[in-house]
C-alpha cells in the first residue's frame, strides 16, 4: 500500500510513503506500519479504514518534525525452507 500525504496533489512538499500491510487471522484486521518510520504503524477493518488511520498517524507525528527515517523499504523476497 502507498498513499500521499497532503492536500493539494499539485503540492511539491508532500511526502509519499509505502506501508508494508498483514492481515490478523485471528480479527481479520489489516495492520499496516511504514518501513523506519518510529511509530508509524495502525490497524483497520478495511484497506482504506487501515489508509486513513495511517495517514491520520503519521500527519500526528510529522507535527514534531521530519523523522530520521531508520531504514528504507526494497521490496520482498520468497525464501523456500526444504
Amino acid at each position: 500500500m502507498s498513499f500521499v500525504l497532503g492536500q493539494d496533489r499539485e503540492n511539491h512538499d508532500m511526502k509519499n510513503y509505502t506501508a508494508i500491510v498483514e492481515q490478523c487471522p485471528k480479527t481479520g484486521f489489516y495492520v499496516g506500519s511504514i518501513p523506519g518510520f518510529p511509530g508509524a504503524h495502525s490497524q483497520g477493518e478495511t484497506l482504506e479504514e487501515l489508509r486513513r488511520n495511517l495517514e491520520e498517524v503519521i500527519g500526528m507525528l510529522l507535527e514534531d518534525g521530519e523523522p530520521e527515517i531508520e531504514s528504507e523499504f526494497i521490496g520482498v523476497q520468497e525464501v523456500v525452507v526444504a
